[in-house]
């Protein structure tokens, strides 16, 4: 990754993560680090209260903003919406409960009426979304049921992502990449080692770390799969299977450097 020598904190990526449940803190946390790790200057973290603790030892350098409950709801839309018009990009949706309706209402406004570069993963993930993401330059992160729940095919992601002028990122053993010109791309690798939770939030985190960074939608996810794809074949013949989503995220720095150059 390059940059400017004479640039300035805040001038290389400010990326806002918004996610988490009362039972999951670790998914926008794992996104939040995982931009981190790609770079940016600044990361900003807007999950539940109960775990803005959780948050702040995560890392010293986020800048934790607490959901007014411990749910996202109809009173975070406005302070969130602030924050996001600041920002570079943002991860929506990570640890997002589906099942809470006043939730998926508030992250559906939120996603509408926000006006820069979004990352779309789990809750935020709806019928809906392409819809309210139409021309926006937008990322979507589904797994394969994620997708089914959107309404789309595997055979369709390609048409989708041109008709909505998004990036579609299908996840799994083999990713497959529609950019908005409707062209899909495969990248290939990695191990079963990936099923450990919290890769699919490493993803969004580091392609809304290096959009932050103005690497296009497209290129950004094709690195953050690379990357990740790669660290998984460099802790396997360390660990076998047994390492961690945070081994993972300790691997991209030095992937990045090696990869993105």
């Amino acid at each position: 990754m390059h940059r400017d020598p004479l640039s300035h904190k805040g001038e290389n990526g400010k990326v806002a993560v918004v996610g988490g449940s009362p039972t999951m803190h670790g998914a926008p946390l794992f996104a939040s680090l995982a931009a981190e790790a790609s770079g940016v200057d600044l990361v900003f973290v807007a999950l539940p209260a109960c775990h803005q603790e959780a948050a702040k030892s995560s890392s010293l350098n986020f800048q934790v903003y607490p959901f007014r409950g411990d749910d996202l709801g109809k009173k975070d839309i406005e302070p969130i919406l602030e924050l996001l018009a600041t920002m570079d990009s943002s991860v929506l949706g990570p640890g997002v409960d589906r099942g809470n309706r006043e939730s998926l209402a508030a992250l559906k406004e939120i996603i509408a009426d926000a006006s820069l570069p979004l990352v779309l993963d789990a809750g935020a993930l709806q019928k809906e979304t392409l819809s309210l993401v139409r021309g926006k330059g937008a990322v979507c992160t589904p797994h394969l049921g994620e997708l089914e729940r959107m309404g789309i095919s595997i055979d369709e992601i390609g048409a989708k992502a041109k008709e909505y002028a998004v990036t579609i990122f299908l996840k799994g053993p083999t990713d497959r990449i529609a950019s908005p010109d409707g062209k899909v791309i495969e990248i290939a690798g990695g191990n079963a080692g990936l099923t450990v939770g919290g890769t699919g939030d490493v993803l969004a985190g580091l392609i809304a770390g290096l959009i932050a960074q103005r690497m296009s939608p497209p290129e950004a996810c094709k690195t953050a799969a690379t990357i990740v794809k790669r660290a998984a074949t460099v802790l396997e013949a360390q660990k076998g299977y047994a390492f961690t989503t945070r081994d993972v995220i300790g691997e991209i720095p030095h992937l990045l450097h090696t990869i993105a150059q």
